[in-house]
């Protein structure tokens, strides 16, 4: 081997070590080129290291790329334990960045140079070690257990070591030890600060998985080739994992290591024709595995417990990727011409790439996603950050809007029709639309309806499941999975016989079930168990669910009213005013605020036409009855009573007072009633206001008790007079209104009652905008007739003695007249 000095190299012809080694490509040690890379990748600008990699790539045979490459991976989506960023894709915007941003993706496209590295050692059968600890939670746990896991994904691959089930290994070769990082690399790193607005959709790693999928998953033609780093052709596709599994076989049961790896060994005759599509059905595996495949169904069933502890919490991005993976299938899958879709083209001889497209949802795709849902509409919090997980949801229900024939969309008025051809879709997915339904009624009644992000939720499932005929299919759908089961032996076998893993991954279908409820039957039973206890939509549970919705929606849609009638009332100059002190003060501030106040009169509009066609909605789909939603809104209790006050919020009385019903928090939770909160302490120590001066209501505070403590033997031997004098006294230096508060806990009551003020003298009125202003305003007048600040003082006082004079004696009297 050929070593040249970095000094040399440097001086006297080469500008860095990674020069000198691609002068010298085949005379350099592998690890001499992996050392100049990760010395130019701290001392190179970023553009300068793309430019050599490109050149490295292109220049280097396999045998010294191949040392380079997991560094080189590791480099770019970060390491696994989330401590390297790597490139940062997830935050790299082309709005942001440009350059950056162009060369990254130039880079990393299905057609670029990271690719032809990638296939570049593909070709000389490369593996790489890829460790099992960051699996998946259930993968990882059944590797570990020694059972293989259902996946083919991780058939022959698996590694044993001396320590026996720690430091297990997955043997890859290059295209999956990249897909494997691309796709972890979403959970691995870090979630993006809260202070950083990145929008998703503009994201480079959103983009690229964006590409591959459209790149790998053609709804138009075929996979294209492998691109070749030399000039004369492609790179030859290894041959898919012998043996492989067929479609039909997939998640049914677990059997041990032992025995998978017997089964495998003797059977090695790979279907030829399988090589074109083994690229799409990694990338595919890899995606569904590394994003879904975090609940097992024994772990969902632990998971229902509300004290259960979560193994993996997906983020909001996270929800967002998998939302353009099951958009993308929809549109791979439903590309099938209608002959290769109907069900006499399965017994005939098709391409593996129209097998895979009919395989691709419901083998790959359906349990790992139900579950996946499942643990997001019971654990994700009650805010609008579900609207994520709403849309993923709804975009998988509706696979007819990405077929390529889809019918012209409806008016507002009169929505499209869902086609027959469907129901077997619907069928086929019923838990997908009934019970995760129910699961959002229940997440729907702890929300605040009032809020225009919550109501805009419940409008949107409202819509998508009032779509015409998708009501009758799921009912179709439910009455032949609650049908009697005939006495047919078979069917038992039929369900539970253990899968075959001799043949050809992409070997023919079985042939097709034609008895639909056996269908439906052994979708539920797969997803759920054969012991599950299922809920129909369309039962007496999930109607009185809807029922309580509908009556949550009415009230909603009365407490948005309200508030959008107040904020109509209110003069445009209301918030200036209000911070003069020349409104109406609420001094006991008993109204709380939702999203509506910030986001302004048009949400408020927008929240009740969302509520307002939800409900629509919710009676078409159940046929409701005007009558009933009536009957249950009066029970309720949602009308004012005779004195025009709203009620108070459901409650028992106990021992120390009223105790909330789920009820009066359910009515608390989502504004429609409150109590009448009142405040009993002392004036003085309230709350300084936004109409107040801080500082000056301190000072006079101060001033007032020193006052007061001065004085108050004096102040309580006026007040205790009989004459004009007593009863002026009496006005100013008491409050009048301390003897009729009514107190509403009896425990306060006691505590209260035991304790009585004397008279005192209260100067908080003038550190308040309102009385400074109006002193102002009064000075200024004064000074327009050219009266004096002074002769404008005596003025003022006299007209106030003469006013507390008059307040006086009517009071006096008032109470001559009190029984």
């Amino acid at each position: 081997m050929l070593w040249v000095p970095q000094w040399f190299a440097k001086k006297a012809i080469f500008n860095s070590p990674l020069e000198a080694a691609m002068a010298f490509p085949h005379l350099q040690q592998p690890s001499f080129l992996l050392a100049s890379l990760k010395a130019d990748s701290i001392n190179k600008p970023f553009a300068q290291q793309c430019q050599d990699l490109v050149k490295v790539i292109e220049d280097f045979p396999a045998k010294e790329l191949h040392t380079i490459f997991p560094w080189l991976v590791e480099s770019i989506f970060g390491s696994l334990d989330g401590v390297l960023a790597g490139w940062n894709l997830r935050c790299l915007q082309g709005r942001v960045n440009p350059v950056e941003y162009s060369i990254v993706m130039e880079f990393l496209d299905p057609g670029g140079p990271m690719m032809k590295l990638v296939y570049k050692l593909q070709a000389e059968d490369y593996k790489f070690d890829f460790p099992v600890s960051y699996l998946p939670g259930p993968v990882k746990a059944s590797i570990q257990e020694c059972i293989l896991p259902d996946s083919p994904l991780y058939h022959n691959k698996v590694q044993f070591t001396p320590t026996g089930g720690l430091g297990l290994n997955l043997a890859l070769n290059p295209f999956e030890y990249y897909i494997f990082f691309f796709a972890l690399s979403l959970i691995t790193q870090k979630p993006l600060p809260v202070s950083l607005h990145v929008r998703t959709s503009d994201c480079a790693y959103f983009i690229l998985v964006d590409r591959y999928l459209s790149w790998f998953l053609p709804t138009e033609g075929s996979v294209p080739p492998p691109l070749s780093s030399s000039p004369g052709g492609t790179s030859p596709s290894p041959p898919p994992r012998t043996p492989a599994m067929p479609f039909a076989s997939y998640g049914l049961h677990h059997t041990s290591l032992l025995k998978r790896h017997i089964s495998h060994q003797t059977s090695v005759n790979a279907d030829p024709a399988s090589h074109e599509i083994w690229r799409s059905e990694t990338l595919l595996q890899v995606f569904v595995e590394m994003w879904l495949h975090h609940y097992s169904l024994e772990m969902y069933q632990k998971m229902q417990s509300p004290h259960a502890k979560e193994s993996f919490t997906p983020t909001e991005e996270h929800v967002l990727v998998v939302r353009l993976l099951l958009k993308h299938l929809h549109a791979f899958a439903n590309s099938l011409k209608p002959e290769q879709a109907s069900p006499s083209a399965h017994s005939h001889a098709t391409s593996p790439l129209e097998e895979f497209k009919r395989a691709a949802v419901p083998r790959f795709v359906q349990q790992k996603l139900y579950l996946f849902l499942q643990h997001c509409f019971g654990h994700w919090p009650l805010d609008a950050s579900f609207r994520a997980v709403l849309e993923m949801w709804l975009s998988y229900l509706q696979p007819w809007r990405y077929a390529p024939d889809k019918q012209a969309p409806g008016s507002d008025s009169q929505p499209r029709c869902v086609s027959e051809k469907w129901a077997p879709f619907v069928q086929e997915n019923l838990l997908m639309y009934t019970k995760l339904f129910v699961g959002f009624l229940n997440r729907a009644l702890r929300t605040d309806l009032v809020s225009p992000k919550h109501a805009l939720m419940v409008f949107r499932v409202a819509k998508v499941f009032a779509q015409p005929n998708l009501a009758e299919m799921i009912q179709k759908g439910e009455q032949l999975f609650l049908e009697p089961e005939l006495v047919i032996p078979h069917r038992q076998h039929r369900l539970f016989t253990a899968p075959t893993f001799t043949g050809s991954f992409l070997s023919p279908w079985p042939p097709v079930v034609t008895d639909a409820s056996f269908k439906v039957k052994s979708h539920v039973y797969s997803l759920e168990g054969q012991d599950c206890k299922y809920t129909p939509m369309f039962g007496p549970e999930a109607r009185t669910l809807v029922l309580r919705l509908a009556q949550l929606i009415t009230q909603a849609k009365h407490t948005a009213k309200s508030i959008s009638d107040q904020c109509a009332e209110s003069p445009a100059g209301h918030s200036f005013l209000s911070w003069l002190g020349f409104s109406s003060m609420d001094t006991n501030g008993s109204y709380t605020a939702n999203d509506l106040d910030e986001m302004g009169q048009d949400s408020v509009r927008k929240t009740d036409e969302y509520l307002e066609k939800a409900l629509e909605y919710l009676r078409q789909i159940f046929r409701l009855s005007e009558a009933q939603l009536r009957q249950f809104t009066l029970a309720l209790g949602t009308t004012q009573d005779e004195n025009g006050k709203k009620q108070l919020p459901d409650c028992i009385v106990g021992e120390d007072g009223l105790i909330l019903t789920p009820l009066g928090r359910y009515q608390i939770i989502n504004g429609l009633r409150r109590f009448e909160i009142e405040y009993q302490g002392d004036p003085e120590l309230q709350p300084i206001r936004s109409y107040e001066i801080a500082s000056l209501v301190r000072t006079l505070f101060r001033l007032s008790s020193a006052i007061n403590h001065r004085f108050a033997g004096q102040m309580a031997a006026l007040c205790s007079r009989d004459d004009f004098l007593g009863s002026f006294c009496r006005y100013h230096l008491t409050e009048p209104g301390l003897a009729s508060r009514h107190l509403l806990s009896p425990v306060g009551r006691r505590q209260v009652a035991s304790h009585t003020r004397g008279p005192r003298l209260s100067l908080r009125f003038l550190g308040s905008y309102r009385t400074l202003v109006s002193l102002l305003l009064a000075f200024f007048v004064a000074s327009l007739f050219c009266v004096g600040p002074l002769p404008c003082t005596l003025l003022l006082t006299l007209g106030y003695v003469l006013y507390a004079s008059a307040m006086t004696l009517l009071t006096e009297r008032g109470k001559l007249h009190q029984p």
